[in-house]
């Protein structure tokens, strides 16, 4: 496995990482023995960052991360959480609470939940809009001092909520969606990271399977994806047209469709840390083969071509959604 250093201020860390939310019915059902097999084979390839939040099936995510890493797994991987998001015992989406006494809560269930001592990254899920960011970044560093947490990190947050947390405590990494189809970053937010130090980890590098060239409509209700815009009427089908040119350029280059996603956005620079989102051993094998692929310029070239910068129909979220992100204002 190729390893990176994440950020200036990060530990080395795979060069691909393993997104575990699919595991806990995000995604629609998950198979529990599947999901843990998923997790040891990554590790068994050197995948060492592990990605979760509290709020992944309402904690069943973390307990499964947890059950996973015993009998000595624990010391091979960087764990990486994201906190804050609220929800009810049905399931649905509350908003955001970012407050001092809200990290420190949230980090003792954490930690009870995955049986650990510590998380390698700790990381609010969103801006809390009547918490300066200052307020959370302060209070995730009062961990890191109580030896608590090891790093911070940021999620889809903008260019000045990066400057404003990062001349708090350092930061390791901003977790944010980018691929082929989502490229928004590359405007004004990936710049500021550079400047900065600070790594990306990139989740959604295969939208949410919509451009792994797996996915086919329709969506099952109790999949998130069913609540997608891009998923949805004519922008599902409009977005599987450019599936179908990006399939064509993968495979007269002898990848499969998913593959050339994830070695796209690895080209990108050593910074940048792809999640896959696997919770099937087949599909990790699949996309951990992206680390044998090199791509030339005029390979990276037809991929955009395929796939043109905006060219996505409807937006990665549901409008609600949308305006809670920081990232996109």
């Amino acid at each position: 496995m190729q390893t990176v250093k994440l950020g200036k201020t990060g530990s080395q860390t795979s060069r691909i990482g393993l997104g575990c939310m699919g595991m806990s019915g995000m995604y629609g059902p998950a198979d529990r023995t599947e999901s843990i097999a998923t997790l040891h084979a990554a590790i068994d390839a050197g995948v060492t960052l592990i990605d979760t939040g509290d709020f992944y099936g309402m904690g069943h995510n973390e307990m499964l991360i947890g059950e996973g890493l015993k009998e000595g797994l624990r010391d091979k991987v960087q764990i990486s959480v994201k906190f804050g998001a609220q929800r009810d015992p049905a399931g649905n989406w509350l908003g955001y609470d970012a407050s001092p006494s809200a990290v420190k809560t949230a980090l003792a269930y954490t930690l009870q939940r995955l049986g650990t001592d510590h998380i390698d990254i700790y990381r609010p899920a969103r801006l809390d809009p009547n918490v300066p960011i200052e307020e959370t970044i302060g209070a995730i560093a009062d961990m890191v001092k109580a030896g608590y947490v090891k790093h911070i990190g940021l999620s889809e947050v903008g260019a000045e909520t990066i400057r404003r947390a990062a001349a708090v405590h350092p930061i390791v990494d901003l977790q944010i969606e980018y691929s082929l189809i989502s490229r928004g970053i590359e405007d004004a937010i990936l710049p500021t990271c550079r400047e900065l130090g600070i790594g990306v980890t990139a989740y959604g590098v295969l939208s949410r399977g919509l451009i792994s060239g797996h996915w086919t409509a329709p969506t099952a209700p109790t999949d998130f994806r069913a609540h997608s815009p891009r998923f949805q009427g004519d922008n599902a089908q409009r977005n599987l047209a450019l599936v179908e040119a990006l399939t064509a350029v993968a495979k007269a280059k002898g990848m499969t469709t998913a593959q050339a996603a994830i070695a796209w956005v690895l080209a990108k620079g050593e910074d940048i840390v792809p999640l896959i989102g696997a919770r099937r051993r087949e599909r990790l094998a699949e996309s951990l083969g992206a680390l044998d692929l090199s791509l030339s310029p005029n390979d990276i070239e037809a991929l955009e071509q395929a796939v043109p910068k905006g060219a996505a129909a409807g937006s990665r979220y549901a409008e609600g959604q949308m305006a809670h992100l920081d990232s996109e204002k």
